[in-house]
């Protein structure tokens, strides 16, 4: 089941996609995609629904993010071995967590805002998944569990202001705009291994990065365990995994973003994404 929402931002209605990859309108049916929504119970019922009975999204609709009330949003860095090679960093010996802000989420086509002062704009591919079940102290076996799907995400880092401005990644990290997400929430009973969906990015057509989740350092199932033993992870939270190779700062030399840029990226099963950036 592919979980959508669509509409202008700030006034997104859920939805889902039918068999005929059309979207349908749910605001009939849920108010949003959060909160009981994600949980097993929630998603078997719009499981049980027959599309067909659902109004169309207008065409043309802009699609939002999938997830509405997210409490936080969780990265991970450094998570793929050859990525940390060509940052010159090692593989860390337990994985890096950082945040970045809320309220730099954003739907998967809207425009990537350039920000003041910037001059190292780049960008990520990466799985990101979406915690449907309260989860504290859980078992790496039990950790799946408290996955209700996995979506596509743009992690936009202003590696200036991540690396230089002194402090933590989250300043780098979290600008609006900063977290395009989507196009669809993908239910996990349709997502076999998390650990095994190749990924690709495209700047202005050209291939930047192509990998897979195989690689991987610390999976989903292990985030999820291991995060729950720092913090309650609550229905709707986000975390983001880390990017494979093929960064603008492992080039020589570095190559960055610049305004008109365009930026595509996808992950097989998840869909796509396409972001044109602008000045803020």
């Amino acid at each position: 089941m592919k979980l959508l929402r669509w509409g202008e931002a700030g006034a997104e209605k859920p939805g889902m996609l039918d068999e005929a990859g059309a979207m349908r309108d749910l605001s009939s049916v849920v108010g949003d995609i959060s909160g009981d929504v994600l949980s097993d119970k929630g998603l078997a019922a719009l499981r049980a629904l027959d599309p067909a009975t659902l109004p169309m999204v207008p065409e043309g609709a802009r699609i939002g993010a999938p997830v509405a009330g997210v409490g936080k949003m969780i990265a991970i860095g450094l998570n793929y071995a050859d990525h940390a090679a060509e940052a010159g960093m090692q593989v860390p010996p337990e994985p890096v967590v950082f945040m970045k802000a809320t309220s730099s989420i954003c739907g998967p086509n809207d425009a990537t805002e350039k920000p003041r002062g910037s001059e190292k704009l780049d960008w990520e591919v990466e799985l990101a998944f979406v915690i449907g079940k309260r989860a504290k102290y859980v078992t790496k076996d039990e950790a799946l569990e408290h996955v209700a799907g996995y979506m596509l995400c743009n992690d936009v880092s202003e590696r200036g202001f991540q690396t230089e401005r002194s402090g933590q990644w989250v300043k780098g990290k979290s600008h609006d705009t900063f977290a395009p997400i989507g196009p669809w929430l993908v239910t996990r009973d349709e997502v076999a291994d998390p650990q095994a969906l190749p990924m690709w990015l495209s700047v202005n057509g050209q291939g930047m990065q192509k990998g897979s989740t195989a690689t991987m350092v610390y999976g989903v199932a292990y985030l999820v365990s291991y995060l729950s033993q720092f913090m309650t992870l609550e229905p709707g939270d986000i975390i983001t995994t880390g990017t494979p190779p093929g960064v603008g700062m492992g080039m020589k030399p570095p190559r960055f973003l610049n305004v008109g840029d365009v930026v595509e990226l996808g992950i097989e099963g998840l869909g796509a994404q396409r972001q044109e950036i602008v000045a803020a």
